[in-house]
Protein backbone atom coordinates (compact mmCIF):
# COMPACT_ATOMS: atom_id res chain seq x y z
CA UNK A 1 0.00 0.00 0.00
CA UNK A 2 1.28 3.35 -0.23
CA UNK A 3 2.78 4.79 2.79
CA UNK A 4 -0.16 6.40 4.05
CA UNK A 5 -2.28 2.82 4.30
CA UNK A 6 0.34 1.01 5.58
CA UNK A 7 -1.45 0.02 8.76
CA UNK A 8 -3.91 -1.38 6.47
CA UNK A 9 -3.91 -5.11 5.58
CA UNK A 10 -6.07 -7.22 3.75
CA UNK A 11 -8.85 -9.25 5.49
CA UNK A 12 -9.58 -12.35 4.07
CA UNK A 13 -13.33 -12.01 5.72
CA UNK A 14 -13.82 -8.85 3.79
CA UNK A 15 -16.66 -10.22 1.67
CA UNK A 16 -17.12 -13.71 3.60
CA UNK A 17 -20.78 -14.61 2.69
CA UNK A 18 -21.05 -11.51 0.21
CA UNK A 19 -20.65 -13.60 -3.22
CA UNK A 20 -24.40 -14.48 -3.95
CA UNK A 21 -25.60 -11.30 -2.49
CA UNK A 22 -23.34 -9.60 -4.96
CA UNK A 23 -24.24 -10.80 -8.11
CA UNK A 24 -28.08 -10.83 -7.23
CA UNK A 25 -27.86 -7.06 -5.70
CA UNK A 26 -25.29 -5.21 -7.71
CA UNK A 27 -26.69 -3.65 -10.58
CA UNK A 28 -25.31 -5.06 -14.55
CA UNK A 29 -22.78 -3.89 -16.25
CA UNK A 30 -24.56 -2.78 -19.56
CA UNK A 31 -23.70 -4.35 -22.79
CA UNK A 32 -22.87 -0.79 -24.33
CA UNK A 33 -19.70 -1.60 -21.83
CA UNK A 34 -18.11 -4.30 -23.85
CA UNK A 35 -19.21 -3.13 -27.07
CA UNK A 36 -17.26 0.34 -26.41
CA UNK A 37 -13.91 -2.08 -25.63
CA UNK A 38 -14.60 -4.07 -28.80
CA UNK A 39 -14.57 -0.40 -30.58
CA UNK A 40 -11.55 0.74 -28.96
CA UNK A 41 -9.42 -1.92 -28.31
CA UNK A 42 -10.24 -4.10 -31.84
CA UNK A 43 -11.74 -7.22 -29.95
CA UNK A 44 -12.84 -10.16 -31.91
CA UNK A 45 -13.06 -13.32 -30.16
CA UNK A 46 -9.13 -13.73 -29.57
CA UNK A 47 -6.76 -13.21 -26.87
CA UNK A 48 -6.80 -13.17 -23.26
CA UNK A 49 -8.59 -11.41 -20.86
CA UNK A 50 -7.37 -10.67 -17.42
CA UNK A 51 -10.47 -9.69 -14.67
CA UNK A 52 -8.39 -8.65 -11.49
CA UNK A 53 -10.59 -8.80 -8.46
CA UNK A 54 -13.27 -9.91 -10.31
CA UNK A 55 -15.52 -10.76 -7.54
CA UNK A 56 -18.34 -13.26 -8.74
CA UNK A 57 -17.50 -12.42 -12.29
CA UNK A 58 -20.08 -9.06 -13.12
CA UNK A 59 -17.70 -8.43 -15.83
CA UNK A 60 -15.32 -11.74 -16.77
CA UNK A 61 -18.71 -12.94 -18.38
CA UNK A 62 -20.11 -9.53 -19.68
CA UNK A 63 -16.48 -9.54 -21.86
CA UNK A 64 -15.78 -13.46 -21.95
CA UNK A 65 -17.30 -13.56 -25.67
CA UNK A 66 -14.81 -11.38 -26.85
CA UNK A 67 -11.89 -13.22 -26.40
CA UNK A 68 -10.63 -16.82 -26.81
CA UNK A 69 -9.67 -17.02 -23.02
CA UNK A 70 -10.61 -15.47 -20.13
CA UNK A 71 -9.48 -15.52 -16.44
CA UNK A 72 -10.76 -14.20 -12.91
CA UNK A 73 -8.47 -13.47 -10.68
CA UNK A 74 -9.70 -12.73 -6.62
CA UNK A 75 -8.70 -13.51 -2.93
CA UNK A 76 -12.23 -14.25 -1.64
CA UNK A 77 -12.78 -18.06 -2.97
CA UNK A 78 -16.52 -17.77 -2.52
CA UNK A 79 -16.79 -14.78 -5.00
CA UNK A 80 -14.64 -17.29 -7.46
CA UNK A 81 -17.03 -20.48 -6.76
CA UNK A 82 -19.85 -18.56 -7.49
CA UNK A 83 -18.49 -16.75 -10.58
CA UNK A 84 -18.04 -20.53 -11.63
CA UNK A 85 -21.71 -20.48 -10.80
CA UNK A 86 -22.87 -17.79 -13.06
CA UNK A 87 -20.35 -18.83 -15.84
CA UNK A 88 -21.78 -22.96 -15.82
CA UNK A 89 -25.71 -20.90 -15.92
CA UNK A 90 -24.60 -18.76 -18.98
CA UNK A 91 -23.29 -21.80 -20.84
CA UNK A 92 -19.55 -19.76 -20.43
CA UNK A 93 -16.94 -22.47 -20.94
CA UNK A 94 -13.67 -20.71 -21.94
CA UNK A 95 -13.07 -18.74 -18.51
CA UNK A 96 -10.95 -20.19 -15.68
CA UNK A 97 -11.05 -18.80 -11.80
CA UNK A 98 -7.98 -18.48 -9.90
CA UNK A 99 -7.76 -17.78 -6.22
CA UNK A 100 -5.07 -15.53 -6.01
CA UNK A 101 -4.03 -11.71 -3.92
CA UNK A 102 -3.63 -8.93 -6.89
CA UNK A 103 -0.03 -8.40 -5.14
CA UNK A 104 1.06 -11.96 -5.85
CA UNK A 105 1.09 -11.88 -10.05
CA UNK A 106 2.12 -12.52 -12.89
CA UNK A 107 2.16 -15.96 -10.40
CA UNK A 108 2.31 -18.21 -12.98
CA UNK A 109 0.44 -16.86 -15.99
CA UNK A 110 1.32 -16.37 -19.25
CA UNK A 111 1.31 -12.56 -20.88
CA UNK A 112 -2.24 -11.42 -21.26
CA UNK A 113 -3.92 -9.53 -23.91
CA UNK A 114 -6.46 -6.98 -21.78
CA UNK A 115 -6.32 -6.26 -18.08
CA UNK A 116 -9.83 -4.84 -16.01
CA UNK A 117 -9.66 -3.66 -12.60
CA UNK A 118 -13.61 -2.96 -11.56
CA UNK A 119 -14.20 -1.54 -8.62
CA UNK A 120 -11.19 -3.15 -7.22
CA UNK A 121 -7.99 -1.27 -7.84
CA UNK A 122 -8.64 0.78 -4.20
CA UNK A 123 -8.43 -2.27 -2.15
CA UNK A 124 -4.72 -3.11 -3.21
CA UNK A 125 -1.22 -2.28 -3.00
CA UNK A 126 -1.69 -0.03 -6.28
CA UNK A 127 1.92 0.39 -7.46
CA UNK A 128 2.80 -3.40 -6.94
CA UNK A 129 -0.36 -4.35 -8.63
CA UNK A 130 -0.12 -1.65 -11.50
CA UNK A 131 3.71 -2.86 -12.36
CA UNK A 132 3.09 -6.55 -12.23
CA UNK A 133 -0.46 -5.51 -14.93
CA UNK A 134 2.36 -4.01 -16.91
CA UNK A 135 4.98 -6.98 -16.97
CA UNK A 136 1.94 -9.24 -18.29
CA UNK A 137 0.56 -7.91 -20.85
CA UNK A 138 1.71 -8.34 -24.29
CA UNK A 139 4.65 -5.80 -25.51
CA UNK A 140 3.56 -2.96 -27.26
CA UNK A 141 3.16 -2.50 -31.19
CA UNK A 142 5.33 -4.77 -33.36
CA UNK A 143 5.16 -6.02 -37.00
CA UNK A 144 3.57 -9.39 -37.71
CA UNK A 145 4.07 -11.59 -40.71
CA UNK A 146 2.56 -9.68 -44.27
CA UNK A 147 3.71 -6.33 -42.42
CA UNK A 148 0.83 -5.26 -40.12
CA UNK A 149 1.57 -3.36 -37.25
CA UNK A 150 -0.44 -5.10 -34.16
CA UNK A 151 -1.01 -3.02 -30.87
CA UNK A 152 0.20 -4.12 -27.65
CA UNK A 153 -2.22 -5.28 -24.52
CA UNK A 154 -4.37 -2.49 -22.54
CA UNK A 155 -5.40 -2.16 -19.17
CA UNK A 156 -8.66 -1.15 -18.51
CA UNK A 157 -9.79 0.98 -15.11
CA UNK A 158 -13.70 0.70 -14.95
CA UNK A 159 -14.90 3.39 -12.39
CA UNK A 160 -18.51 2.31 -11.60
CA UNK A 161 -20.42 2.50 -8.60
CA UNK A 162 -23.14 -0.46 -8.98
CA UNK A 163 -25.01 -1.05 -5.55
CA UNK A 164 -26.57 1.79 -5.65
CA UNK A 165 -27.87 4.70 -7.89
CA UNK A 166 -27.50 8.52 -8.05
CA UNK A 167 -30.52 9.27 -6.50
CA UNK A 168 -32.23 10.71 -8.96
CA UNK A 169 -34.34 8.07 -10.33
CA UNK A 170 -37.99 8.04 -10.41
CA UNK A 171 -38.05 6.26 -6.87
CA UNK A 172 -35.36 5.89 -5.57
CA UNK A 173 -34.90 3.46 -2.45
CA UNK A 174 -34.28 5.31 0.71
CA UNK A 175 -30.03 5.13 0.59
CA UNK A 176 -29.54 7.44 4.08
CA UNK A 177 -32.08 5.51 6.12
CA UNK A 178 -30.40 2.46 5.10
CA UNK A 179 -27.27 3.25 6.26
CA UNK A 180 -28.40 4.90 9.13
CA UNK A 181 -29.86 1.51 10.17
CA UNK A 182 -26.87 -0.39 9.53
CA UNK A 183 -25.00 2.15 11.28
CA UNK A 184 -27.03 1.46 14.39
CA UNK A 185 -26.19 -1.85 14.75
CA UNK A 186 -22.36 -2.03 13.49
CA UNK A 187 -21.86 2.02 13.78
CA UNK A 188 -20.36 4.63 11.56
CA UNK A 189 -18.64 2.94 8.22
CA UNK A 190 -14.95 3.01 8.57
CA UNK A 191 -13.40 4.76 5.16
CA UNK A 192 -11.58 1.99 2.52
CA UNK A 193 -8.11 2.46 1.47
CA UNK A 194 -7.57 4.63 -1.79
CA UNK A 195 -6.94 8.18 -2.88
CA UNK A 196 -8.34 10.44 -5.45
CA UNK A 197 -8.55 9.01 -9.21
CA UNK A 198 -5.65 11.96 -9.98
CA UNK A 199 -3.43 9.55 -7.35
CA UNK A 200 -4.16 6.46 -9.42
CA UNK A 201 -3.52 8.17 -12.69
CA UNK A 202 0.34 8.72 -11.14
CA UNK A 203 0.10 5.46 -9.82
CA UNK A 204 -0.72 4.23 -13.39
CA UNK A 205 2.07 6.57 -15.02
CA UNK A 206 5.17 5.18 -12.93
CA UNK A 207 4.36 1.48 -13.77
CA UNK A 208 5.21 2.53 -17.28
CA UNK A 209 1.36 3.20 -18.75
CA UNK A 210 0.54 5.70 -21.30
CA UNK A 211 -3.15 7.30 -21.46
CA UNK A 212 -5.67 7.62 -19.90
CA UNK A 213 -7.86 7.32 -23.18
CA UNK A 214 -11.19 8.16 -21.23
CA UNK A 215 -14.88 6.70 -22.44
CA UNK A 216 -17.72 7.54 -20.12
CA UNK A 217 -21.05 5.58 -20.61
CA UNK A 218 -24.11 7.56 -19.53
CA UNK A 219 -26.50 6.28 -16.42
CA UNK A 220 -29.77 4.33 -17.10
CA UNK A 221 -33.01 3.90 -15.59
CA UNK A 222 -32.76 0.60 -13.39
CA UNK A 223 -35.93 -1.30 -12.34
CA UNK A 224 -34.98 -2.80 -8.86
CA UNK A 225 -36.83 -5.16 -6.69
CA UNK A 226 -36.49 -4.67 -2.56
CA UNK A 227 -35.07 -7.96 -2.49
CA UNK A 228 -32.52 -6.69 -4.89
CA UNK A 229 -31.82 -4.11 -2.57
CA UNK A 230 -31.56 -6.12 0.00
CA UNK A 231 -29.26 -8.46 -2.00
CA UNK A 232 -26.98 -4.69 -2.00
CA UNK A 233 -26.64 -4.12 1.09
CA UNK A 234 -25.32 -7.62 2.01
CA UNK A 235 -23.01 -7.17 -1.22
CA UNK A 236 -21.00 -4.15 0.32
CA UNK A 237 -17.67 -5.13 2.65
CA UNK A 238 -19.49 -2.66 5.54
CA UNK A 239 -22.12 -4.36 5.87
CA UNK A 240 -21.93 -8.06 5.18
CA UNK A 241 -24.28 -10.87 6.72
CA UNK A 242 -21.22 -11.99 8.83
CA UNK A 243 -20.82 -8.60 10.45
CA UNK A 244 -23.91 -8.81 12.52
CA UNK A 245 -23.42 -12.14 14.38
CA UNK A 246 -26.29 -13.34 16.24
CA UNK A 247 -28.41 -9.59 15.14
CA UNK A 248 -28.73 -10.71 11.23
CA UNK A 249 -32.27 -11.33 12.05
CA UNK A 250 -33.05 -8.70 13.92
CA UNK A 251 -31.67 -6.38 10.66
CA UNK A 252 -32.77 -8.26 8.59
CA UNK A 253 -36.18 -7.47 9.76
CA UNK A 254 -35.80 -4.16 9.86
CA UNK A 255 -34.28 -3.82 6.62
CA UNK A 256 -37.21 -5.63 5.16
CA UNK A 257 -39.52 -3.68 7.23
CA UNK A 258 -37.70 -0.24 6.07
CA UNK A 259 -38.28 -1.08 2.11
CA UNK A 260 -41.92 -2.42 2.29
CA UNK A 261 -42.82 -4.42 -0.65
CA UNK A 262 -42.22 -1.90 -3.08
CA UNK A 263 -40.27 -1.72 -6.14
CA UNK A 264 -37.94 1.12 -6.87
CA UNK A 265 -36.59 2.68 -9.88
CA UNK A 266 -32.64 3.90 -10.01
CA UNK A 267 -30.58 5.86 -12.82
CA UNK A 268 -26.78 4.51 -12.28
CA UNK A 269 -24.03 6.72 -12.05
CA UNK A 270 -22.46 6.86 -15.41
CA UNK A 271 -19.39 4.57 -16.51
CA UNK A 272 -15.80 5.64 -16.71
CA UNK A 273 -13.65 3.71 -18.55
CA UNK A 274 -10.02 4.68 -18.25
CA UNK A 275 -7.85 2.84 -21.33
CA UNK A 276 -4.05 2.77 -20.37
CA UNK A 277 -1.55 1.31 -22.64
Amino acid sequence: MPAHHSAWRWDPSLYAGAAAHYAAGRMAYPPELAGALVAELGLDGTGTLLDVGCGPGSLTLLLAARFAHAIGVDADQGMLDEGARQAAARHVGNVSWRCLRAEDLPADLPPVDVITLAQSFHWMDRPRVAAAARRLLVPGEALVPGDALVPGGALVHVGATTHRGDGTGGQSPPWDAITALVETYLGAKQPVPGDSPGHEDEIYRMAGFDGPRVIELPGREVRRSAADIVAAVYSLSSSTPHLFGDRLPDFDRDLHALLGGAGFTERTRPIVLQIWR
